[in-house]
């Protein structure tokens, strides 16, 4: 629910002085939760490690209701940051729990294990949106459900920095963090633009979509995505593996980008249609890609250190994410303000934002193979992954 909380409650708070600023002050806000995480990640690890994961999980848990019921209250631009910011300091469960369910699931299965862990961010896509976008016009009461992704813990971390420098140098799995990473870059910037975008102005190259079609939109998507993974991706897994799909995802995502910018010129019933098979489409790849990421970590490292290896994965992660609201924000809202510049127009610019966040991503997947001109020896899911 947090894209509609972005968009109606800069506007209620009267921060921006004009519709094309409301993006740039809403990326700060947006980016305010993964800064707090960033700095919190790790310290999260090794606290799960050392009073057990219960007291992480309910911390977590109980700090998820304050601040995100602060939050919605917030009478103030400020209170809003303060209020992000403390949610992501305090909430810890993402990292472990991707690292707990490749450990319950036999070698065949993790592929499935981990689909049920990001499953649950397509249930929320399904719930969180239809809340949001049905009521965020009715009311002044603003819940943020954080995107589905405030499922969020670091588990068990090995500690000790002798253990976290040791994995620092591991390669495999820090190419597959790196890869993670900028994904993650691309698709926090993609869900901060759509909505900001969707309901924008028609002469801002916008759809001019009310907050209840977007909030469809993200509902009929994560239905699908919540289909695909239960059903259709384990037999893709079983039969091509998950690091095969991998590359097909990435570049049929960069494709699906470029036609973005041309649904403005689609009305009515043909726009809504389309708009809703491109965010089932982007929303899948996410979830394939997202997937490979996860199992290429876990792989790459024994058991002992999966936890401090999602700590790291998680810290760098947030860090991208930090970025990618505030970026994205700024780019949108310039884009909006030159519509018809001779220089990066807005009509091309404004739904292409995170464009070049999955060129990025695709040239890392060829990057990992060569290093310095030499071929990086890896594990064998890792270097099925990053050959050229």
């Amino acid at each position: 629910m947090f894209n509609f909380v972005g968009i109606k409650q800069i506007r209620d708070l009267k921060v921006a002085k004009e519709e094309q600023d409301i993006g740039f002050y809403a990326g700060f806000v947006g980016a305010t939760y993964f800064l707090g995480r960033t700095i919190s990640a790790v310290p999260w690890g090794i606290f799960a490690d050392k009073y057990g994961r219960k007291p992480c999980i309910v911390i977590s848990i109980l700090s998820v209701i304050v601040f995100n019921t602060l939050f919605g209250l917030s009478t103030t631009y400020w209170m809003a940051i303060v209020t992000r910011g403390l949610l992501g300091l305090l909430c810890g469960i993402l990292g472990p729990i991707k690292a707990y369910a490749s450990e319950v699931s036999r070698k065949e299965h993790q592929a499935l294990g981990i689909s049920f862990v990001t499953s649950s961010r397509a249930i929320a896509l399904v719930i969180g949106p239809s809340i949001g976008g049905f009521l965020a016009q009715e009311t002044l009461h603003f819940h943020d459900d954080e995107k589905a992704e405030c499922i969020q813990e670091l588990e068990s971390q090995v500690g000790g920095s002798k253990s976290t420098e040791n994995l620092l140098k591991n390669w495999p799995l820090m190419s597959a963090i790196i890869l993670f990473s900028i994904f993650s870059l691309h698709d926090t910037a993609y869900l901060e633009i759509f909505s900001l975008w969707a309901v924008s102005s028609r002469k801002f190259q916008g759809l001019s979509f009310t907050s209840q079609d977007v909030g469809t939109v993200f509902a009929f998507s994560g239905l699908s995505v919540l289909v695909y993974q239960l059903t259709i991706y384990p037999l893709l897994s079983k039969y091509f593996g998950p690091v095969k799909i991998f590359r097909p995802a990435v570049i049929l995502s960069i494709i699906l980008l470029i036609t973005y910018p041309f649904m403005s010129n689609l009305h009515g019933l043909e726009l809504k249609i389309l708009v809703n098979i491109a965010s089932i489409l982007k929303n899948v790849f996410a979830a394939t890609i997202t997937i490979a990421c996860n199992i290429l970590q876990n792989t790459a490292v024994t058991q002992k250190q999966r936890g401090t290896a999602n700590g790291i994965s998680v810290t760098m992660m947030s860090m991208f994410k930090a970025a990618a609201p505030a970026a994205a924000g700024i780019i949108f809202s310039w884009a909006q303000k030159h519509i018809y510049g001779l220089f990066l127009p807005g009509k091309v610019m404004s739904p292409s934002t995170t464009k070049m966040h999955s060129k990025i991503l695709n040239w890392d997947t060829n990057f990992g193979a060569h290093h310095n001109g030499t071929t990086t020896s890896m594990a064998p899911s890792s270097r099925n992954l990053f050959c050229a």
